[in-house]
């Protein structure tokens, strides 16, 4: 089931947008759990991350879908952002804030299907990027992207991640297995780092978030040729 919010502040058309995901649900066989906000005011009143798809109307009286995407980025990096607008001049500013697509008023129903179909692909691409920790205290969801770098020591797995770090019993051979096809590659013996996050490799140091990690002689090579592979075809 996916979770979408339609936040728009004309009624009639915030129905409208209703009708059509109720639509494409008996037709793709997808489930759908839908919200309403009227404004972005109200979307962003004590914001959590539940939602995989939100469908911001930019042009509202109180807080408009632009400054409403700003403000959600800061608290919700996953979520698919979808702008519907009547003045194409919005989409440039609408990809800083990470927007997947625009649909533009009047919405006719194919364009919206085809449109919202290559949303939830890019949805179910993000949700298979997922991984659950085994914590001493629980279980822990994570999304690859959140962890900077796996740090190894007497069989102790450290995930540094933007929300702090995180332990686990483990060894590195399993963290290799999980995270290498997600641009995670080795700098030496006791680390994996996600090639997201390094910003800098000076002689035998790679800084990766902000933490310097030596690059050992034996990784060097390979952790180079693997940085500019991924720097090359990074979209």
């Amino acid at each position: 089931m996916y979770h979408i919010a339609i936040v728009e502040d004309e009624a009639a058309f915030a129905a409208q947008l209703q009708e059509y995901l109720e639509k494409y649900q008996e037709e793709h066989d997808v489930r759908f759990k839908i919200s309403v906000f009227g404004d972005g005011e109200e979307i962003l009143k004590d914001y959590q991350p539940l939602y995989d798809i939100i469908l911001l109307d930019i042009e509202m009286p109180k807080v408009n879908g632009m400054q409403a995407a700003e403000q959600i980025r800061e608290q919700d990096a996953d979520v698919t952002l979808m702008f519907i607008t009547n003045m194409a001049g919005y989409a440039i500013k609408g990809y800083e804030v990470g927007a997947l697509d625009f649909v533009m008023k009047p919405v006719n129903y194919y364009t919206f299907s085809m449109k919202l179909t290559r949303v939830l692909k890019r949805t179910r691409q993000k949700a298979r990027q997922e991984i659950l920790l085994t914590l001493p205290d629980g279980v822990k969801k994570l999304n690859v992207q959140q962890i900077y770098y796996v740090e190894v020591q007497n069989r102790i797995l450290y995930y540094h991640t933007d929300e702090g770090v995180f332990t686990m019993r483990g060894t590195m051979q399993s963290v290799e297995q999980m995270l290498s096809p997600y641009s995670f590659v080795k700098c030496n013996h006791w680390y994996i780092v996600n090639l997201k996050y390094v910003s800098q490799v000076r002689k035998n140091t790679a800084i990766v978030a902000g933490h310097e990690l030596e690059v050992s002689r034996r990784n060097r090579t390979a952790f180079l040729q693997a940085l500019t592979e991924y720097v090359g075809g990074a979209p």
